[in-house]
């Protein structure tokens, strides 16, 4: 392991842009860094130490984990709580650390889904890896068909009035059952902060949904991942499956596999790439900028495997917005295949 003491650049906020969380008292930057792939125990340390420290010294100062992040599960928050420690520990109060629970992370009945005991035991169990007293941010995962929506709301309410988390959110939850959600975490006090939703050019079930317009009418905020649908959004596609992809590595986590690369997405994305080629920008800041179109989006969540990606990224937020009439034509390009089906 590295010994090089890390000390952030002082001009990290210069060019930072920060975007209010629903109607909270809380701004995140608009890309914010997931811990879902790259960071567990199968990969490099000091690789995702210095993506990492790049990210934060862009002005990144959200960072976004799950209980079951890895490989193996936990690995992702044991190593992002050894990087805190050794280089993040000075600047603990301006960094947003948010983690979830909900999906499988030990054997029996209370290793996953929406339990008390469940998501409880396994918030202390994420502060014990990171290393923390709490966490800024606390989800719970994916909604549980069994358990009451009031047990696992009380749970995320005591976790805030417990001191073990700031704020509380969901994921992956439907518009119906999010409403339910922020009933019952009203009736106990306690406000939802945030949704994170799955989300990009090539999946857009929150627009169906209604998803947003719940989110706006309860002032909560909206954080999307897979942005780039895992890959998909950008050239590594476009002439096969590379063999460093997610896709050829096969699933982890629950990461796309090569059954996700299908005609249809990749036809898309060539589809895209002359109105990215007309602006002047890659791909991926296409979709980037794209997804970050309405105001109500908070941020987006991105994964990145080497700094250049994480600059790439990056890079995104520095150009114009789309104009309504480069709007118009990426909506032409993605209903293209469904026109021609």
């Amino acid at each position: 392991m590295s010994q090089d003491p890390y000390v952030a650049r002082s001009d990290r906020y210069e060019r930072a842009t920060f975007r209010r969380c629903g109607s909270s008292g809380l701004h995140l930057p608009p890309i914010s860094l997931g811990l879902w792939q790259n960071f567990g125990g199968l990969d490099s340390f000091e690789t995702g130490r210095a993506i990492l420290r790049r990210a934060f010294d862009r002005g990144v100062t959200h960072f976004d984990l799950a209980n079951n992040y890895g490989p193996p599960p936990g690995a992702a928050e044991e190593v992002f709580g050894r990087i805190l420690a050794t280089d993040f520990k000075p600047y603990r109060d301006e960094v947003i650390v948010s983690s979830k629970a909900g999906y499988r992370m030990w054997p029996g009945p209370y290793g996953e889904w929406g339990s008390r005991k469940s998501l409880l035991a396994s918030l202390d169990a994420s502060l014990k890896r990171l290393g923390l007293d709490y966490v800024d941010i606390f989800y719970h995962h994916r909604p549980d068909p069994e358990t009451p929506v009031e047990e696992t709301m009380s749970a995320l309410a005591d976790a805030v009035r417990q001191g073990k988390a700031l704020y509380v959110g969901i994921s992956n939850y439907r518009a119906a059952a999010a409403r339910e959600a922020f009933a019952a975490l009203r009736r106990l006090g306690t406000r939802c902060l945030i949704h994170q939703p799955r989300y990009s050019m090539l999946d857009r079930w929150i627009e169906r949904d209604g998803l947003m317009d719940a989110l706006a009418e309860e002032g909560v905020g909206c954080i999307s991942f897979s942005p780039l649908a895992q890959g998909l959004l950008t050239d590594k596609y476009l002439d096969g499956i590379p063999g460093d992809s997610r896709a050829q590595r096969g699933s982890r986590g629950g990461s796309m596999g090569r059954e996700g690369v299908t005609e249809d997405k990749v036809a898309a994305v060539r589809r895209l790439r002359p109105i990215a080629n007309r602006l002047g920008v890659p791909i991926v800041h296409l979709a980037l900028r794209w997804a970050l179109r309405d105001p109500r989006m908070t941020s987006l969540v991105v994964g990145a495997r080497t700094v250049a990606q994480i600059d790439d990224c990056l890079d995104a937020l520095e150009g114009p917005a789309l104009a309504p009439s480069d709007l118009a034509e990426i909506e032409t390009a993605l209903n293209a295949g469904e026109a021609g089906a």
